[in-house]
Order: C-alpha cells, then structure tokens, then sequence
C-alpha cells in the first residue's frame, strides 16, 4: 500500500513537471520578437544632402552612404534599417509617406525635421541674397511661424510615430548652429550671422520642448558642431555652393560622421 502511495506521488510531480516545462515553452514562444529594427526617418539632414556617396534608387531625396543613419546602421547591425529620409521634407511628407517602415519591431526611430517648415532655405536665400533689413525681417517671420505654426505639426509627427511604433526609442536631432560669430569672415555681415544662429536656437528649443511632452529623446548637435562652424576655418558645413545649390548650408560628410554620428550614438 505505501509503495503504490509513493509511486503515485511520484508520478503526480513528473507530470507536474512536465506541465510547469510545456507551459514555459510555451510561453516562451508566445512572446513576440525583440523590437530592435531601426527607422531612419526626417528631411535633408537626416538624408545625408552635402554629404556625397548619394544611393541611386533614392532619386531625389539624396540618401547618402555618409549619413548618420546609414553609418549608425552599418556600426551597430540592427535586424532591420529602414531609411525614408527625404530631401526637402517637411512635417506633413514624414506623415504621408515615410512611417510605412514603422512597427512593433521597431526599437529606434531618429528624426530632423521641423527647419523645411519654418522656410530654411528660404530664410538662407534672403539673407545671402538680399539687404540686412530684409534678412533680419525675414528670420523675424521663420521665427513667429516656429512658435505659433511648427509645434502642433511637430505634435502629430511624434504622435503618430508613437502610434506607429509603440516600442521604440525615439531620438529627434536638431540643427547646428551655421556660423562662428567675432571672426573676419567673408559673405553674410555679422548682424546676418547672428541672427542667423540665434534663430537655429530658437528652431532646437521649440523642438527640444516638443520631443520632451512625448517622452523622446533630443539629440543636441550644436556642441559637435563647435569649432566647426561656417567661418571657423574647419567648417563641417557647405557654404553657398552655386554649382550646386541644393548642397548649401548642409553637413559634409564630416559633419554626418563628427558632428550628427557621436550625438545619435548617445542618445541611442
């Protein structure tokens, strides 16, 4: 009688075991893939434009091999890279053609963008091209549009990131400033260059504000970037480039590997 007691017993805890074992695995293999695919999304500075080494089937967003996605990518061999980034794109681009790629297996998204909405480029054609006065007036309107107009586009970009890709880490980059300010340097007057920086500041606090409400992460680019501004004698920034317009004011491939890379790099 004892002996069929403890054969029993025996038996009860084996399939116990063997339960406890099946229902671990099964478990196991019901959790989803780990999220770890990367999403490289944004507008010119994030495409690599300056930088070179263009991807033919990019056409004319101009996604370069020395872009900071591309190079991060190449660094670190996420299970996926996924490279939307397009020239000239502005809030309402990034929502209506460059999440396709966003997942619960995304695990980071970096983005620029917000500069094309306020009018960079043509905020910089002014000031080269015309009076003080104007280029100051001009700024002065970049930057009323940047408080009143650019957060909310700014909002539903990142919510829909969110939305899109509910386990990622986000890191939104910001812009340089363009020039080293109390050197001589020939082009823009002084008064032209500082308003120039001080209006890239105002564009990275209004995004940086932003990117904190949704809980990413900002990448401050504007300390790689010192000592290497327009008129420091090492710039990593085009200046006005007539045989190639498109170019101007944007990162070198320099500038993508020393001044964009180490910031993605950390705040990834």
């Amino acid at each position: 009688m004892r002996c069929s007691r403890l054969v029993g017993f025996l038996s009860s805890l084996l399939l116990a075991a063997g339960a406890a074992l099946t229902g671990a695995a099964t478990a196991q293999a019901a959790q989803p893939a780990a999220a770890d695919g990367y999403v490289a999304l944004g507008d010119s500075y994030s495409s690599g434009v300056g930088a070179g080494s263009y991807i033919g089937s990019s056409g004319d967003c101009k996604r370069s091999t020395q872009s900071h996605p591309y190079l991060w990518a190449a660094a670190h061999s996420p299970s996926s890279f996924d490279f939307t980034a397009c020239s000239g794109a502005r809030t309402g681009d990034v929502l209506a053609g460059q999440l396709g790629p966003l997942s619960s297996a995304t695990g980071l998204v970096s983005i620029s963008i917000g500069g094309n909405d306020a009018g960079f480029a043509d905020v910089m054609t002014t000031c080269v091209l015309q009076s003080e006065s104007t280029c100051l007036s001009r700024i002065a309107t970049a930057e009323a549009y940047v408080d009143s107009t650019l957060p909310g586009n700014l909002d539903g970009v990142y919510s829909a990131i969110r939305s899109n890709a509910p386990n990622a880490h986000v890191v939104v980059i910001g812009y340089p400033r363009f020039y080293k300010l109390g050197t001589t340097c020939l082009g823009l007057s002084e008064a032209k260059r500082t308003a120039i920086n001080k209006a890239s500041d105002h564009l990275n606090t209004v995004i940086a504000q932003r990117v904190a409400a949704h809980g990413f992460t900002f990448g401050d680019v504007r300390s790689t970037f010192t000592g290497h501004e327009l008129c420091s004698g090492s710039p990593w920034l085009h200046s006005v480039n007539w045989l190639n317009i498109g170019e101007s004011y944007h990162p070198t491939a320099a500038g993508q590997s020393g001044g964009y890379l180490p910031v993605l790099n950390g705040a990834a």
